[in-house]
């Protein structure tokens, strides 16, 4: 089959104007996101009473819930209590709230991982509690959740798809329209994975580059 390149020429500002769009909502869901489990992990790691049962159950309906079903609770649900959210804030609160319970398995599993000699040893020495978790335990930590927190990143960039849903304009919803208009379909569809490509590809040699670093600053191999 021959491409259509006239068409993929013509239809390249309206791609790169979406990618953009999807950029940003993917960089403000895993920045959230990451925040998020973060304070999550370190509320479940220190057994925080009642904050902790709320986060247990923030957890379960995060990731047992589709971020479509989310999302259609924020732009329209919302919208019979009163509150109005436009298009990019749902994506947003969407993707970080989908991505916070991951983050926050990810961060846990990492600080699970710091043994309880290192901070028996830490308090023998007289570290103080800030400062174990500091100099002991968070290091520890990130370099184990690196992997965690790149497949994390990787999926919620990838799961922007579905924000389209919302009347966001992002890949997914320009690729629909420019079928549904022009019957391109291949031309569109080749476009879509293409950008999608170019926007994870780097992303993810960043961080194999990342976790290459971290475990060799930690063990020097």
């Amino acid at each position: 089959m021959n491409l259509n390149w006239q068409f993929i020429i013509d239809s390249l500002p309206l791609y790169l104007k979406a990618a953009w769009t999807t950029l940003k909502l993917g960089f403000w869901g895993i920045l959230i996101s990451s925040i998020i489990g973060f304070v999550c992990s370190i509320v479940l790691y220190f057994k925080v009473k009642v904050l902790k049962t709320v986060i247990q159950v923030y957890i379960e309906l995060s990731r047992n819930t589709p971020l479509l079903i989310q999302l259609f609770f924020l732009y329209f649900g919302l919208t019979k209590l009163g509150v109005a959210l436009s298009e990019t804030a749902c994506a947003i609160i969407g993707l970080s709230f989908l991505g916070g319970s991951y983050m926050a398995e990810a961060f846990r599993s990492g600080l699970e991982a710091v043994s309880k000699t290192q901070i028996e040893s830490g308090l023998s020495i007289g570290l103080s509690k800030t400062q174990l978790v500091r100099y002991v335990v968070l290091p520890q930590a990130f370099s184990v959740s690196v992997p965690s927190i790149g497949a994390n990143c990787i999926f919620l960039l990838k799961e922007t798809s579905i924000v389209g849903a919302i009347a966001v304009v992002d890949l997914m919803n320009v690729t629909k329209d420019l079928i549904g208009i022009y019957y391109q379909t291949f031309e569109a569809l080749f476009m879509l994975v293409v950008s999608y490509l170019i926007m994870i590809l780097p992303l993810s040699l960043l961080l194999t580059w990342l976790e290459r670093k971290v475990r060799y600053a930690e063990f020097g191999n």
